[in-house]
């Protein structure tokens, strides 16, 4: 038995899987019940999103979220995850500079059970992201629709849909590769640019709503179950139509492997 089949999905392991091109499945989970049902339904990453803001606490953005959320809550989902690897988001203003975001991925790990941490970035956090890869923290780096930027975005729109636009996201993924980045996860870019940047990089590139040609893709929990409160976003699927939840989990996790999803 392998080191990674013992200890669970790891780094080293995920970027196996992307050189053989078996893709990575993903979802957001924020207790242990759903954590154990994602385990065992065979998803690759749990992510700890701050999107709990939004779907677990019924805010309309995931900027209040604080760390003292996302350390309970990741530390409820990491007592059930022996296979998946729990990635979990750094919340809003929480990584603003160097010391900083050391000291709040270190309480992630350290106090809420994170194997790795994900941030919100651009090249502007490429110096953040080398110290916490020299300090033994894994990252991933989201680019494209950050989420906590919206109140600066004006809205949840499609991002990289002009030439300079799509440059500005390429190069931060380059940037934030050399810096240390362990996986990306591109959100709401056009799909020829989410091709564009997984020929480029040689890190994982994990997509939601940014087409069939990445690595992996992640949709959030409530999404895929059609429990969504609002409006379901048009790249999900709701995958409980008939079943269990076990059941729609699954489906979800074949359809990802297979890349019958997305279409």
């Amino acid at each position: 038995m392998s080191l990674e089949a013992s200890y669970g999905i790891g780094v080293r392991e995920l970027s196996a899987m992307s050189k053989r091109g078996e893709k990575i499945a993903c979802l957001t989970a924020y207790d242990a019940s759903f954590a154990q049902v994602l385990d065992q339904a065979g998803v690759d990453i749990i992510l700890v999103g701050d999107s709990l803001g939004m779907v677990i606490q019924g805010h309309n953005s995931t900027v209040s979220v604080s760390m003292d959320d996302m350390i309970y809550h990741s530390s409820c989902v990491s007592l059930m995850s022996k296979r998946a690897l729990v990635v979990v988001d750094m919340p809003f203003m929480s990584y603003s500079n160097i010391d900083q975001a050391l000291f709040n991925a270190t309480r992630l790990m350290q106090e809420g059970g994170a194997q790795m941490v994900k941030l919100e970035a651009t090249q502007r956090q490429s110096e953040i992201i080398e110290e916490m890869s020299a300090c033994g923290i894994p990252v991933c780096a989201h680019l494209g629709l950050r989420p906590q930027y919206i109140h600066k975005l004006g809205g949840y729109q499609r991002q990289g849909k002009d030439i300079e636009a799509a440059e500005d996201i390429l190069q931060d993924a380059i940037s934030l590769e050399k810096a240390g980045a362990d996986l990306l996860l591109v959100e709401c870019i056009t799909h020829p640019l989410a091709a564009k940047i997984q020929q480029t990089v040689s890190i994982p590139v994990i997509g939601i709503g940014a087409g069939k040609d990445c690595d992996g893709q992640i949709l959030v929990l409530q999404d895929i179950l059609g429990i969504t409160a609002g409006k379901t976003p048009s790249f999900a699927k709701n995958y409980l139509t008939s079943g269990s939840i076990q059941m729609a989990i699954e489906d979800y996790v074949a359809e990802v492997k297979s890349g019958a999803f997305p279409r």
